[in-house]
């Protein structure tokens, strides 16, 4: 994305062809958000046209000595937080969850996934249940710790880690059964 200050500028006046522009340069990246957080490709874009209108009015809040990407993916993640939570998706959480423990499994999983294609990655990550494709991507694409998953979806500590936990089992168990019907040769 090659968002200049001078564009960002023109957006903050109103200027709709600037509006435009900031859409195109940002659309891909932005979208690539949406997708891995939601199923179908419709429920993406309308959760992008929402995201990137607060973008645009946020955009007074924005301090030009900041990167822009970091800022509108906060944005994003947000609205895509807000529209999760408007839907009442959180069904299935449990506050019973105490305890986590790390298992040596996930080296195991780790190392299928160095040598998997990411569009693979991402068709695993979207065949999660919503409440735990969120955690998943919260907390490893997008970094966030579990106090913060917990803060942002409303939910305790322990059901980010329950449903977190729950992925992983998800997710090498479909990295396993495509490894029975296709092998994953080491790269």
């Amino acid at each position: 994305m090659d968002i200049t200050l001078s564009l960002i500028e023109l957006c903050r006046k109103g200027d709709r062809r600037a509006e435009y522009e900031l859409y195109k340069l940002s659309y891909s990246y932005l979208m690539s958000i949406c997708i891995r957080y939601t199923r179908q490709q419709d429920k993406a874009m309308e959760v992008l046209n929402m995201g990137f209108f607060r973008i645009l009015k946020g955009l007074d809040t924005y301090r030009t000595d900041a990167p822009i990407k970091p800022w509108m993916r906060r944005i994003m993640i947000n609205t895509i937080i807000n529209e999760y939570k408007k839907e009442k998706l959180h069904y299935g959480n449990h506050e019973y969850v105490d305890s986590y423990v790390e298992k040596d499994v996930w080296q195991e999983m780790s190392a299928a996934v160095d040598v998997v294609d990411a569009a693979v990655i991402t068709e695993v990550i979207g065949q999660l249940p919503p409440a735990t494709r969120q955690v998943f991507n919260l907390f490893f694409v997008d970094g966030y710790s579990h106090k913060e998953i917990a803060s942002m979806l409303g939910i305790s500590e322990g059901t980010s880690k329950w449903h977190l936990s729950v992925g992983k089992e998800k997710f090498k168990e479909h990295i396993q059964k495509m490894t029975v019907t296709k092998p994953i040769e080491a790269a």
